[in-house]
């Protein structure tokens, strides 16, 4: 039988599993919407990420009540350390992605051949999240193998890498039509500015990965 820790350990790690799962679901469903400019199907992925902050929110403070209540030892001390650092994680990527979709909207309504031709480009640094954001629900689905975990978090590196070299690629030929095109030079800006966001949702998933292997084995946080 587990103790009321252990209980309130494994309730801490399946509560921060579900908000990456809502999260996933948002952000494929932006893929979605994206690919077929839906924007009413954009501004529901947008709904689905209201719960997130409140939800982050109790887990900081059930942390705070385990630091409080049974004060843990070292190892079980940075797993609960890394959860805090991680729902620092998951609001900025909520943030991300909700800035992401509510400037998506903006620019498929401009209807701008070019522009929208870029942004389904674009799409293939979404499908490299969609890939990490698996990779990391199934990191705390398998928690207690250390060389599972370390080969997911590699995976997810891989996928990390590959939206750096789609972005490169993109940014230069979207910097090569903003030559070329009068008057839309402040729309082809905005357009990257608004990847870049998209691009750091990948960025804290890596980040992520990196505190659950701390969580589980130590080293630098």
């Amino acid at each position: 039988m587990l103790t009321q820790y252990q209980e309130a350990r494994r309730d801490v790690r399946a509560e921060v599993l579900e908000i990456i799962e809502i999260l996933a679901a948002a952000n494929k469903q932006a893929l979605e919407a994206i690919e077929h400019a839906e924007v009413a199907q954009m501004e529901q992925a947008r709904k689905g990420l209201k719960p997130i902050s409140k939800m982050t929110e109790e887990i900081d403070n059930k942390l705070v009540i385990i630091f409080a209540r049974y004060t843990p030892e070292a190892r079980d001390l940075r797993e609960m350390v890394s959860y805090l650092k991680i729902t620092s994680e998951l609001n900025r990527i909520k943030a991300s992605l909700n800035s992401y979709l509510k400037n998506m909207q903006s620019m498929l309504s401009e209807d701008e051949v070019n522009i929208i031709q870029f942004i389904r480009e674009s799409l293939s640094i979404n499908r490299c999240t969609i890939n990490a954001f698996q990779k990391t629900v199934e990191m705390f689905r398998t928690f207690d193998d250390n060389e599972q975990i370390r080969n997911l978090a590699t995976e997810i590196d891989v996928e990390y890498a590959k939206t750096d070299d789609i972005y490169a690629l993109l940014e230069k030929s979207v910097l090569q039509k903003m030559n070329e095109a009068e008057g839309k030079a402040e729309e082809y800006f905005n357009l990257l500015k608004y990847i870049r966001k998209n691009l750091k949702i990948i960025d804290r998933l890596d980040s992520i990965a990196q505190r659950i292997i701390f969580a589980r084995m130590g080293g630098k946080l």
